[in-house]
C-alpha cells in the first residue's frame, strides 16, 4: 500500500459508551475510517501509525440519521467505523 494513503485512512477515534466498553473489555479501538477504506488497510495503518501488532479488524457501514432542521428535511452523511483489536501486550495511548 502507498503509505501517503495509509496516513489518510484513520480519520479519527471514535469515543462512546460502546467504544469504551468494548476497549476495556476486549483490547478494542475504534476509529472513523474513510468510506472506501478495506481491513487490509485499516490494518496497516494502524500498525505503522501507533507502533502496535493488529489482530483482527471489523468494519461497519454507519447509516446517516435523518434530521428535521426546522421545517426541513436533511440527512446527515454515511460514514465508516472500524474495530481494530490489537495483539496482547500492545496498546494505544489516546491523549486528550
Amino acid at each position: 500500500m502507498n503509505q501517503a494513503r495509509l496516513m489518510q485512512v484513520l480519520l479519527a477515534p471514535h469515543n462512546s459508551e460502546k467504544a469504551n466498553l468494548v476497549g476495556e473489555k476486549h483490547r478494542q479501538y475504534v476509529f472513523k475510517v474513510l468510506k472506501d477504506s478495506t481491513k487490509l488497510e485499516v490494518k496497516q495503518a494502524v500498525e505503522l501509525l501507533f507502533n502496535v501488532k493488529v489482530e483482527s479488524v471489523q468494519i461497519v457501514n454507519v447509516k446517516g440519521k435523518q434530521k428535521t432542521f426546522g421545517r426541513i428535511r436533511g440527512k446527515r452523511a454515511n460514514w465508516k467505523k472500524s474495530y481494530v483489536r490489537l495483539e496482547e501486550g500492545f496498546d494505544i495511548v489516546f491523549v486528550n
